[in-house]
């Protein structure tokens, strides 16, 4: 379908809030501005003089709204200070105060398990809690997502709810039951055996059901029903979180209808063609452009996602400004490259121990070389091309051979798909080949771990690591790659980053892979194992300050920032409403 261009006239109201589009809405804003100004000049009649003082708290609204909107538009993410927690607090403090904020996500931050040794709390293997939940702990809202622990429902109170984190509870966790039929269609099923590899180009067919669709759109409105149980008030900032909840937006918009819902897709948004193979693509991008705003990780995921809506839509789509207008309303899609925490210095251990440690913990001499990998055991990962780099690497440099292994952590995921027990098998066989061909009695080249690793235990390996290789196929992100770097206080270390990441595009000093290509990926194993110290530390302090400057905050606070700029207008546009008795739409 072909794209609808706007012609902007000096009197539309319904415009976008992307900073590409300040100018013309600024235009339009000062027009009207003066129109009202002219209202405020002596009037011969009683009724228009009335109607002057009327308009004039209007008029310093607009006059403030367009001095920060000015200053935001020439500051905006210019400033060099490092985004922190309480930064965080104050811009919701100053900019969104009395406001509350909703997460929904399916994974949750805290999972409550029965072990022989009574209930347990493990944090999941998921980039997403990784990414969100310091945002939470700023924030002190509610986050809502499906409770699957075995004691979940034992450590509730009676409205589903708990307090965390544990020992220092700075938020809520609201938990939304699901039947196994129900996980089965909505997460197992129509998620992960249709949208994920729908999404990610790597070579997996993606399967739809429609006993799937029905079970995803029900709880899809089984989530949205529970936002509007948690709001407080009739218009919340709600946070969606990825590929699980396509729909919800819609239907939280059909509830709270001035709620400002701001929807992040973590993973790939794929081509026109490729997304076009989904039969409910229409309703899945409906459901989206019920954000406020939609969040990619890259330009180009945006571009992918317009594009989409172009071809399969009938909507008003303005490419510069990055806005489609659909059934009447406004959503801004938006690039947010998302990230980490930065650490706390007092809490990382010294890294020459971590290399001693982990060395002989692993049974390595002490100047052994070792590489890290972290990933869930998922497809889309590549480390199966890892795994065939290294052998290349052996093959043509023998002399790595017994001097170097690649310690892989691997966290089972998604285990009852039979794609995902394929491929556990063939990762598993690939190690144990490669292991028998180039292992000595003292000594085997890979160490695979499938279980699930904590963010401390993560943090030493990081730290004892020479190298970290990250090898994905298809990755919207990858955190991986910036907890490495943040990890390396110490200025050493190399990242082998594929380029088919989202990282790849914010540390081009990371040596840059085709994972495809076994060849090239052995040659950047080999040269990240010989490189020299000054080379390292000059690439290593330069990702260091990217991923410090550009962290979770900045990520988090680009969107609240944006939310509470948008909120301000529709409260501004709200009283333009009430005076000229306009229909307006909902505006952006």
């Amino acid at each position: 379908m072909s794209t609808i261009r706007s012609n902007k006239t000096a009197s539309d109201i319904a415009v976008p809030a992307a900073r590409p589009s300040y100018f013309s809405w600024f235009d339009r804003l000062r027009v009207r501005l003066q129109r009202l100004q002219h209202h405020e000049r002596p009037a011969v009649h009683p009724p228009a003089q009335r109607r002057a003082n009327d308009n004039q708290p209007l008029v310093g609204d607009l006059r403030a709204l367009l001095r920060e909107f000015n200053v935001e538009r020439r500051g905006q993410d210019s400033s060099p200070e490092v985004w922190t927690p309480e930064k965080l607090r104050t811009l919701l403090h100053e900019q969104l105060a009395g406001d509350e904020v909703l997460v929904v996500s399916n994974r949750e931050p805290y999972i409550h398990v029965e072990t022989p040794h009574g209930i347990e709390i493990q944090r999941p293997a998921s980039g997403l809690v990784t990414a969100v939940e310091p945002v939470m702990r700023a924030c002190s809202g509610t986050w809502i997502a499906h409770g699957g622990g075995s004691a979940d429902e034992a450590t509730v109170d009676d409205e589903d709810r708990i307090q965390v984190p544990p020992g220092q509870p700075s938020y809520t966790l609201r938990r939304v039951w699901l039947s196994p039929e129900e996980e089965q269609g909505y997460y197992y099923g129509f998620s992960n055996e249709g949208l994920w590899p729908l999404c990610h180009i790597a070579h997996v067919r993606p399967v739809f059901r429609s006993t799937d669709w029905e079970q995803y759109v029900a709880v899809n409105q089984r989530f949205a029903d529970a936002v509007v149980a948690e709001a407080h008030t009739d218009n919340p900032v709600v946070l969606v979180q990825d590929y699980h909840f396509a729909l919800l937006p819609q239907m939280v918009r059909e509830l709270l209808p001035k709620a400002t819902i701001i929807t992040f897709w973590h993973i790939p948004w794929p081509n026109p063609e490729s997304f076009g193979i989904c039969p409910w693509r229409e309703e899945l991008l409906e459901g989206l452009l019920g954000s406020t705003i939609l969040g990619f990780h890259t330009s180009f995921h945006c571009k992918n996602f317009l594009e989409t809506v172009d071809r399969y839509l009938e909507a008003r789509i303005e490419h510069e400004a990055s806005t489609v207008s659909y059934g009447g309303a406004l959503t801004q899609v938006e690039t947010y490259p998302i990230s980490i925490a930065w650490p706390d210095a007092n809490d990382t251990p010294n890294v020459l121990l971590c290399r001693a440690e982990v060395r002989q913990e692993l049974s390595l001499p002490p100047d052994h070389l070792l590489g890290i990998g972290v990933d869930r055991l998922d497809y889309t990962k590549g480390i199966i091309e890892r795994f065939q780099a290294m052998e290349k690497m052996f093959e043509l440099h023998p002399a790595l051979i017994g001097r170097f292994t690649l310690l892989q952590i691997a966290a089972l995921s998604r285990s009852s798909l039979d794609e995902y027990q394929n491929f556990e098998a063939r990762v598993r066989a690939l190690a144990a080949r490669i292991n028998e061909r180039f292992a000595t009695e003292d000594y085997q080249p890979i160490i695979l771990r499938t279980h699930h690793h904590d963010a401390a235990q993560l943090n030493r390996y990081y730290r004892a690591a020479d190298i970290c290789v990250v090898t994905s196929l298809h990755d919207g992100m990858n955190l991986v790659a910036k907890e490495f770097i943040a990890a390396r206080d110490d200025e050493r270390g190399v990242l082998v980053l594929s380029q088919f990441t989202g990282a790849a595009r914010e540390l081009p000093e990371a040596l840059i892979v085709n994972p495809y290509h076994v060849e090239h990926s052995a040659d950047a194993l080999y040269r990240a194992l010989t490189m020299p110290d000054a080379e390292q530390r000059e690439r290593m302090r330069s990702m260091r300050s990217r991923v410090k400057n550009f962290n979770i905050y900045r990520w988090a606070g680009r969107m609240l920032r944006d939310a509470a700029e948008l909120r301000k207008r529709e409260r501004i546009m709200s009283k333009i409403r009430h005076h000229s008795h306009a229909p307006l739409r909902r505006v952006i």
